[in-house]
């Protein structure tokens, strides 16, 4: 379990529920990061004019390293890359002689900015590292949170329809996509739970059903269900019960995983539990 948990980087659905620590790693938009580290060497140009009279010049670079350290943290390893380019055109541009121009005439100046870009690339590497943990620490947190929960859903033995909503929901919170799951038991296969919105058409109905009757998991746009948008595996039971879990990769806000049967297995062997003791209830019933 805890190989499971520990996932891949790939930022989740942005849901109500979840942690703040998930919220921060998903962060800004892409533009939005770039402008924030283009702001931050602006910040430090401007403290760097304010204290140029009282530092030397190669004194200065290392105000330029900070918003190197500040858009690692918060935005990881292209935004803070961003502030390493701008930082040295800046620290060339204003503060080396000839001023305003991208020349540098002074060998003392040359060593500043160049010791500036080494100390500036080897920060973003160390911060960008320290980032991509923390949004991996995130990211197996929220998973281990969803997981729990269908769990406990789960083990206080709630309804059979309660279950499978739990159970789409904790797919579609972990894969950032529309997520739909066919139950078949006396009648026809049909859809019993769904998150995320998922648009379900008669192609990827069949493949469903042929994913159930083949007992194989079927991948999206493949022969000869071409049209069909959804992944899917089939749910072993013992029982006549039959159950499928779509995921629409297709439609995700993050790409897909390397390996998502990790989780959809886990998510499988709940519901199988689930659905063979509703099996042995009604059996008991009758």
């Amino acid at each position: 379990m805890s190989d499971v948990l520990a996932g891949d980087g790939a930022a989740l659905a942005q849901r109500p529920q979840q942690s703040a620590g998930t919220r921060a790693a998903r962060g800004l938009p892409a533009v939005s990061q770039y402008a924030v580290s283009l702001l931050l060497v602006g910040a430090a140009t401007v403290l760097a004019f304010v204290v140029k009279n009282l530092i030397a010049a190669p004194n200065l670079t290392l105000i330029f390293v900070l918003p190197v350290v500040i858009a690692g943290v918060a935005f990881g390893w292209g935004p803070s890359l961003a502030a390493v380019i701008l930082g040295v055109l800046a620290f060339d541009f204003f503060f080396t002689v000839p001023y305003y121009s991208l020349r540098i005439a002074t060998p003392s100046d040359i060593w500043a900015a160049g010791l500036l870009l080494v100390v500036a690339a080897i920060t973003t590497t160390a911060a960008a590292q320290s980032r991509r943990r923390a949004v991996e620490a995130a990211l197996a947190a929220e998973r281990a949170e969803a997981l729990q929960k269908l769990a406990q859903v789960v083990i206080a033995a709630r309804p059979q329809p309660e279950v499978l909503q739990a159970a789409a929901e904790t797919l579609h919170r972990i894969f950032a996509a529309p997520v739909v799951i066919f139950l078949r038991g006396a009648g026809p296969l049909r859809q019993a739970a769904s998150a995320g919105g998922p648009q379900v058409t008669p192609q990827d109905e069949a493949a469903a059903a042929a994913a159930l009757s083949d007992r194989l998991h079927v991948r999206a746009e493949t022969y000869p269900f071409d049209q069909s948008a959804f992944e899917y595996w089939p749910v072993s039971t013992a029982s006549d019960t039959g159950c499928v879990i779509g995921v629409g990769f297709k439609r995700a806000t993050v790409e897909r995983p390397e390996r998502p049967e990790r989780f959809v297995d886990v998510v499988s062997a709940y519901l199988a539990v689930a659905l063979e003791s509703g099996a042995r209830r009604g059996a008991r019933l009758h």
